[in-house]
């Protein structure tokens, strides 16, 4: 949707955003640039951080009072650690749909447009009370009717219903957000480090996927199957049926909220016990099936006390601890690449060792740092960071002394925003499912150790890819082993053919190849004389040492060979 396609019923909405987009864009020209030219930067950098406290909160008032697709702005923002400052990532970290319900008459009338006939028909029951309201639908309960029961063998059902309207409420704010995003590429300080046009059509491919329940009932599916045989997850069922891109009609497994500590110990859960076996399953979501809920809030994961004395899958005995997690709200999912998970393993690896260096190579390599940048300085602050912090829980974090990390900050900071940080594009709802995951189990348990989490994950995953180095090694070793087998023959037959007149074209080129490709086999049997000699010598310097240090020098014959005999002679 253009700019000129904004001029209709909401033609004041689209005003709005620009208005104080401009007024914030004067702002940080009038601070960043203007002020340092005339030598007062200490100035900008006196109150920037005041500045974008305020920011932020003028936008939160804006995003709740216009809702749509401003409140998803918020949320997105709040991910973004790698590009804006904390300051306004802390402020919009809470916003949440703060937006009041739909009429119900107007949800009924899309609803039933939606499915063709009206809801008494189409349920036995249908609560004109919504369970909760959000930015871009509501939710109300319902019961199916008896014929749909049967079929589907469910009866409790929530029924959500998109926001009348929210199509062209959505299309107008991305035609803001498209214009703001080039204004921003005019801003030096911002498009050195951030593609901002990029960034708000991710977000629309994101948004647009959000409000299709269609594909919101295919990702839910999907997590079911994933988890099919876990008795520690679970997730609605689908009533395809009743369900269409507007309106999504699915089992009711509403339980107690993962946040409500004391209805779980009224239940007989420990919340640290639910802390413990969400953060395994979000690190199974992320390593071992690559499909990802981005959205794991409160209010999308219930905790479902299950009897010790059942059996089953989904609904069988759970954790250990008598429960099972059951997530909902499959809209905002995040898939995660061969690249990505490569990286991600390096990455927790090279954490729950304190390996600055690795941490570093990881960072490279999923494309959070440029290859290009200089990181000997970000290893000695991650080196100074492990060996001070590395280890210690959230509740012993809060009983360190402030001033400790004041310094660090101060010694550390400048370096920090100095370095080419973007995050990649699938990264971003990954980081949104990972920070929301650390808060809840710090909020479950204070004594939460994301280390204690991740350390035995990450042996597995070490286990696993040295399995996985060493037979690809020795499938490569057997490949090397049957070519050098295979190439003195190869090379017999070819001369055979030439002497016997076999072969009818011109011999001259042939015999250059031929030389070429007898030297490469005298290179190779070379090369494995050496090796083998080196590794005889190696292993017999200590029973043997007069022998072993003999091979060990001999072996450097065939070395030599094997970098300069076959080498192609000028003809």
């Amino acid at each position: 949707m253009t700019a000129a396609a904004a001029q209709g019923p909401h033609r004041a909405r689209y005003r709005r955003i620009l208005s104080f987009a401009s007024r914030e864009f004067l702002k940080i020209w009038w601070f960043e640039l203007v002020l340092p030219r005339f030598g007062l930067s200490s100035i900008a950098e006196r109150t920037r951080a005041r500045r974008m406290q305020r920011f932020a909160r003028r936008f939160h008032t804006l995003a709740v009072e216009l809702g749509g697709l401003m409140i998803k702005v918020g949320q997105f923002m709040s991910s973004r650690l790698d590009v804006l400052p904390p300051e306004i990532t802390a402020e919009l970290e809470g916003l949440q749909d703060e937006v009041p319900a739909v009429p119900t008459p107007q949800i009924r009338a899309l609803a039933e447009a939606e499915l063709g006939m009206p809801l008494e028909r189409v349920y036995a029951w249908f609560d004109d009370t919504p369970v909760a309201a959000a930015s871009l639908g509501q939710v109300h309960r319902a019961r199916l009717s008896a014929l749909d029961a049967e079929d589907t063998g469910l009866d409790e059902v929530v029924v959500k219903v998109q926001r009348p309207g929210i199509d062209e409420i959505i299309a107008v704010d991305l035609a803001a957000l498209r214009r703001v995003a080039r204004w921003l590429t005019r801003v030096r300080i911002v498009a050195d480090r951030v593609d901002a046009p990029a960034l708000v059509e991710e977000f629309a491919v994101t948004s647009m996927e959000e409000i299709d329940y269609l594909h919101e009932a295919r990702s839910a599916e999907r997590f079911r199957e994933n988890f099919a045989d876990d008795p520690r997850v679970a997730a609605p069922e689908i009533v395809w049926e009743r369900t269409t891109r507007r309106v999504l009609t699915l089992s009711d497994v509403t339980a107690i909220k993962i946040n409500d500590t004391a209805a779980l110990r009224a239940a007989g859960i420990d919340p640290s016990a639910v802390a413990d076996a969400f953060a395994e399953v979000m690190f199974d979501q992320v390593f071992t099936h690559r499909f990802v809920h981005a959205d794991p809030h409160p209010g999308n994961i219930f905790v479902t006390p299950v009897p010790s004395t059942s059996s089953g899958t989904q609904g069988g005995s759970g954790t250990p601890g008598g429960f099972r997690l059951t997530f909902i709200d499959f809209g905002m999912m995040a898939e995660v690449s061969d690249n990505l998970r490569q990286g991600l393993r390096t990455l927790l690896i090279a954490v729950t060792a304190r390996d600055s260096r690795g941490l570093v190579r990881a960072a490279k390599e999923i494309g959070v740092l440029l290859p290009t940048a200089d990181t000997g300085e970000l290893e000695r602050a991650l080196t100074t960071l492990f060996a001070r912090f590395g280890g210690m829980g959230f509740a012993e974090l809060s009983r360190v002394d402030p001033r400790e990390f004041t310094d660090f900050a101060e010694e550390f900071g400048d370096m920090v925003r100095r370095l080419p940080l973007q995050l990649p594009e699938d990264m971003l709802l990954l980081i949104r499912a990972v920070s929301l995951t650390s808060g809840m189990c710090s909020g479950l348990d204070p004594a939460f150790n994301v280390w204690d989490a991740a350390e035995p994950y990450a042996a597995r995953l070490l286990r696993d890819e040295s399995g996985t180095l060493m037979q690809d090694m020795a499938q490569q070793a057997m490949a090397n082993a049957a070519t050098t087998w295979r190439l003195p023959k190869r090379i017999d037959d070819i001369i055979t053919r030439v002497d016997d007149g076999n072969v009818s074209f011109d011999t001259s080129r042939l015999e250059r190849r031929l030389d070429r490709l007898e030297g490469i086999a005298r290179r190779i049997a070379s090369g494995v004389l050496f090796a083998a000699m080196l590794i005889g010598g190696a292993l017999l310097v200590g029973p043997l040492p007069p022998l072993g240090i003999t091979l060990l020098w001999v072996s450097v014959l065939p070395l030599l060979g094997a970098l300069f005999l076959g080498r192609r002679r000028p003809r």
